[in-house]
């Protein structure tokens, strides 16, 4: 059995790219973080970390490791926290991307709420990269949000590949622009489907702008356009398009939770309760509509 506590060095390593970072975020000495690094790799038989004098990278073992290592320590996070009798209390700020807000969010407070009645929440909705500076600006405790490119902090919630969505009646007409429905920048789904949009050499048009997931939603329902979303996330009346050689298929989206660390059980029981929304929630079913044809 792997102690927790080389897991929470590996991870801390793994999140600041620097033992001495990790160190201080520990509360340890860099000797001691280095020594459970190296506890850790022989009880695993592997490398998972290269070290230079420039920077430390993980492994491909390493990589593998690191996703099971976080659930590990939030599994036995909820687990301390189900065995303890003190009631929970304090105050925490969200940060969730619009899409998770109208859609899981919801059971998820409903659950956490009826556990720890005495939490206060303040939620922040909005692009996940927005969420990313919050949060790195020390405005949020909490973001629920797409993985931003090259970020290897958090917890992977689950992954899917994006999904063309768009109105039951909507049809794409193979020889027209795709008319897009999208976020502003620096939307997550706005540049994967522009960027592979680009890459197939598929014309398009930017139909619709909106920040806010209502605007997008209601566009859609309007038969106006198409938009790249997350099918698990899918707003009520909208279905996802199928497959055709006009349409590109998208690549996949990582959905993290990132909090602020050991330490905080307040924290790390709303990030459970994600987590565990996440696990035990019915996968979704696609129902795809026919993609040829002129708009409805």
């Amino acid at each position: 059995m792997i102690p927790p506590d080389l897991l929470a060095a590996f991870i801390a390593v793994a999140d600041g790219r620097s033992f001495t970072r990790a160190a201080k975020a520990l509360g340890l000495r860099q000797s001691t973080v280095s020594q459970q690094i190296g506890r850790l790799e022989t009880l695993t038989r592997r490398r998972l970390i290269d070290r230079d004098t420039h920077r430390v990278a993980l492994t491909v073992d390493g990589e593998m490791l690191l996703d099971h290592a976080r659930r590990v320590l939030d599994a036995q996070a909820r687990l301390e926290a189900s065995l303890s009798d003190q009631p929970l209390r304090g105050r925490l700020r969200l940060g969730a991307s619009e899409d998770f807000v109208l859609s899981a969010l919801p059971d998820v407070l409903a659950a956490f709420a009826r556990r720890h009645p005495d939490v206060d929440l303040e939620l922040s909705a909005g692009l996940s990269h927005n969420l990313y500076d919050a949060f790195d600006a020390g405005l949020l405790d909490i973001i629920i949000a797409k993985r931003k490119t090259g970020d290897r902090r958090g917890t992977t919630a689950w992954r899917e590949p994006i999904r063309w969505v768009a109105h039951p009646d909507f049809r794409v007409d193979p020889t027209a622009p795709l008319p897009l429905l999208l976020y502003p920048p620096p939307s997550v789904t706005r540049a994967e489907a522009i960027d592979t949009l680009e890459r197939a050499g598929r014309s398009w048009r930017i139909a619709l702008t909106s920040a806010s997931l209502t605007g997008l939603s209601a566009a859609a329902r309007a038969g106006i356009g198409l938009m790249p979303h997350s099918a698990r996330l899918m707003p009520a009346q909208l279905t996802v398009v199928a497959p055709h050689p006009s349409l590109p298929a998208l690549p996949e989206i990582e959905f993290v939770v990132i909090g602020p660390g050991a330490g905080n059980p307040v924290a790390d029981a709303l990030i459970a309760a994600m987590l565990h929304w996440a696990e035990v929630s019915a996968p979704y079913t696609v129902h795809a509509s026919t993609s040829l044809g002129t708009n409805g």
